[in-house]
């Protein structure tokens, strides 16, 4: 395809939550990431640590996750919180705004909470992507760090994109912190921060209709 300009890149990436079966070369996924890691990092410490799943191993996965599910849907205590206990506006009304929109794609209402955690489960299987990653940080790692990780995957999205590859940062991993690093074989000083769908959207999928919206550049930027 084309080659998109960064700009164009930004506006196509969204979070896909509903992924065709298409497979995606490892080959591709590698070298996207290694394009990723000369993001920005305070002090070059390059603070991430990457685990990618594709092929026989996200069966594997997604086979474990499945068992999983089935002894307890809730997930494993998380070692993080994803959110402010407390969230003060307008932080709150956004979430909420997005999380009914996306529902309302679904066609599902507020009263249906068996059909909404349904859905949220598919958090857990990658929304059938064929491919995914795991970033973990070392657990000396602080907020400064954790930032650090954040403009890996927002330069790794946006290399995907370039490539006609879509993808969807999931925080709700922290949920599966034990079965995820015993899975990867992740050593005990990192950390699970969040995981990565990789794959090619679902034009048909109802949840790949929602294009969540922005607060005004007047409200959040200013000029001194």
């Amino acid at each position: 395809m084309p080659s998109l300009s960064v700009s164009e890149a930004v506006q196509r990436r969204r979070s896909v939550r509903a992924f065709l079966p298409t497979p995606v070369a490892s080959d591709v996924i590698r070298d996207v990431l290694t394009e990723a890691t000369r993001a920005a990092s305070g002090g070059n410490l390059q603070p991430w640590v990457l685990y990618v799943l594709n092929g026989a191993s996200m069966q594997l996965f997604r086979a474990l996750m499945d068992s999983r599910l089935a002894e307890n849907p809730l997930g494993e205590k998380p070692e993080y919180a994803v959110y402010p206990p407390d969230l003060k506006e307008p932080y709150r009304t956004r979430r909420f705004e997005i999380g009914e929109a996306m529902y309302a794609h679904l066609g599902i209402p507020r009263s249906d909470r068996s059909a909404r955690l349904q859905w949220l489960q598919n958090n857990d299987r990658f929304f059938g992507a064929p491919a995914a990653l795991f970033c973990f940080a070392d657990r000396i790692m602080g907020p400064p760090q954790w930032s650090d990780l954040g403009m890996l995957l927002a330069t790794a999205m946006l290399l995907f994109q370039e490539r006609g590859i879509d993808t969807c940062p999931q925080e709700a991993w922290s949920r599966w912190p034990k079965t995820v690093a015993d899975f990867v074989g992740a050593p005990p000083e990192l950390m699970l921060f969040c995981g990565m769908a990789i794959g090619h959207a679902d034009p048909a999928a109802p949840a790949n209709r929602l294009r969540s919206t922005r607060a005004p550049a007047a409200e959040v930027i200013h000029f001194l």
